[in-house]
C-alpha cells in the first residue's frame, strides 16, 4: 500500500468521526489541511525547558512546579505530584500532531467546548507550560472528546479516541488530535503523588480510640502478638490484619489550607519497628470514606540488607549483580524513609477502607466463642 493511499485513509477515518463540525471546506482548505496533517502543533518546545504546568478549567486551577528533579503541586503546599502523570502530559503535548482541522466560528466554540477557559459548560480547558522566566513556552485549548463511534454509558466518563483542540493563537482553527489528553484536568486529587507511608516490620502497635483501643506487641518478628490487658484471648488472624493493614497506606488527597480537618480529637496509631522508626499516625473527620491524616515518623532506619547466599561456584559478574541487588534495596529503603519523613508537614486523605482492621476496641481484637448447640442429639 502506498503512501498516499495510506494518508488518504487517515484523513477518510478523521473525518469519518468529526460530524459535529458540520462545516465546509473550499478546495484551497483542503490542500492547505493536507500538508498540515500529521504535522507537530509544539515543534519548538522542549520538556527540559518546562518550569510550570498550568490546567485551567470550569471547576478550578492546578499549578505544577518543578522542584529538583520532581514536581510539586502549589495548590497543596508544595506536596509532590504524581511524577509519571506530569511526565504524560508534558510527552502528550510534544508529540501531538494535526489531525483534521476545520474553520470554527464564535458561535461554534461552545458547541466543541472550546470557550473561553471558565465560561461555563461550553469552556475549554487551557493547558500552558511556562519556562523559568515565566515566558510562555506552550498553551493548548482542550475541547470535547472525539469518539469513533458513540460510546456505551455517559460519554463524559468514557476516554475517547481523540480531543477537539485550538491554538489560542489561532481561534479560528480547530484541530482533532488522536490523544485524548485525559491528562488535561485541574482536580488535585488526580496529580498528588499516591506514594504514602509502609509501616513494616511491626514490633508494637498502639490504637487509642475515644471509646478504647489496644496494644499489641511482640519481642521479634517470629514471636507470637501479645495483647495488653486482662480478659478474653489474642486472635492471631485479626492482629495480623490490623498490622498488615499498614504495610502500604496511599495517599488519596492532600487537604487544602484551612480544611475542617478534626485530626484534634480523632483515632490516634502508634507503632515501632524492627528498624528503629516510630510512626505516629492521627486521624480526624471522614471526608467522602476519606480519613484526614497526619503522620510523623521519628528515629534513624537501622535496617541492614544483607545479600542474599552465595550459590556454589559463584562467578565474580554475578556475585556483582547479587550485591548491587542488596545495595540498591538498602538505598530505596533510606530513601523512602527520608520522603515518608517529608510527609509531616501535611494533612493527608487517606481510604477509610484501609484501617477498618486497624480501628479496633480491644474486644474487636479477642477470639470470638463457637455458639453451642442447645439442642440435644
Amino acid at each position: 500500500m502506498g503512501n498516499r493511499v495510506v494518508l488518504i485513509l487517515i484523513v477518510l477515518a478523521l473525518a469519518a468521526g468529526a460530524g459535529s463540525l458540520y462545516l465546509l471546506r473550499g478546495e484551497g482548505e483542503s490542500s492547505s489541511n493536507a500538508r498540515a496533517l500529521g504535522q507537530v502543533l509544539f515543534p519548538q518546545l522542549k520538556a527540559a525547558e518546562v518550569e510550570r504546568i498550568t490546567v485551567q478549567d470550569a471547576k478550578g486551577t492546578i499549578n505544577l512546579e518543578r522542584k529538583g528533579a520532581g514536581w510539586a503541586i502549589a495548590e497543596r503546599g508544595g506536596f509532590p505530584a504524581d511524577i509519571e502523570r506530569v511526565g504524560e502530559l508534558v510527552v502528550k503535548l510534544l508529540e501531538l500532531k494535526t489531525g483534521q482541522t476545520e474553520p470554527i466560528g464564535e458561535k461554534d466554540r461552545a458547541r466543541m467546548q472550546l470557550a473561553a477557559p471558565g465560561k461555563g459548560d461550553g469552556a475549554a480547558t487551557l493547558v500552558t507550560f511556562k519556562g523559568k522566566d515565566g515566558k510562555t513556552l506552550a498553551e493548548l485549548l482542550v475541547g470535547k472528546k472525539y469518539f469513533k463511534s458513540p460510546p456505551e454509558g455517559d460519554a463524559t466518563k468514557a476516554l475517547g479516541d481523540g480531543r477537539y483542540v485550538m491554538l489560542p493563537a489561532e481561534p479560528a482553527r480547530v484541530i482533532l488530535v488522536s490523544d485524548p489528553l485525559k491528562q488535561a484536568q485541574s482536580s488535585a486529587e488526580e496529580w498528588v503523588a499516591r506514594d504514602g507511608f509502609a509501616v513494616e516490620n511491626i514490633r508494637s502497635l498502639e490504637v487509642k480510640l475515644a471509646d478504647g483501643g489496644y496494644r499489641l506487641a511482640r519481642e521479634n518478628l517470629d514471636a507470637n502478638w501479645v495483647l495488653d490487658g486482662k480478659g478474653g484471648e489474642l486472635d492471631g488472624a485479626r492482629a495480623n490484619a490490623a498490622t498488615f493493614a499498614l504495610a502500604k497506606v496511599e495517599v488519596a488527597d492532600v487537604a487544602a489550607q484551612g480544611a475542617d480537618t478534626g485530626i484534634a480529637d480523632g483515632p490516634q496509631i502508634t507503632a515501632t519497628t524492627t528498624d528503629g522508626l516510630e510512626y505516629r499516625i492521627r486521624l480526624g473527620k471522614l471526608e467522602k470514606d476519606r480519613y484526614f491524616a497526619q503522620v510523623a515518623v521519628e528515629g534513624t532506619p537501622a535496617r541492614v540488607v544483607k545479600p542474599a547466599p552465595a550459590p556454589p561456584d559463584e562467578k565474580a559478574d554475578a556475585k556483582e549483580k547479587r550485591e548491587k541487588a542488596a545495595a540498591d534495596e538498602a538505598k530505596r529503603f533510606t530513601e523512602r524513609v527520608a520522603r515518608e519523613k517529608a510527609l509531616s508537614g501535611f494533612t493527608l486523605l487517606v481510604p477509610k477502607g484501609k484501617l477498618e482492621d486497624v480501628l479496633k476496641k480491644r474486644d474487636d481484637m479477642l477470639k470470638k466463642e463457637e455458639k453451642k448447640d442447645e439442642k440435644k442429639k
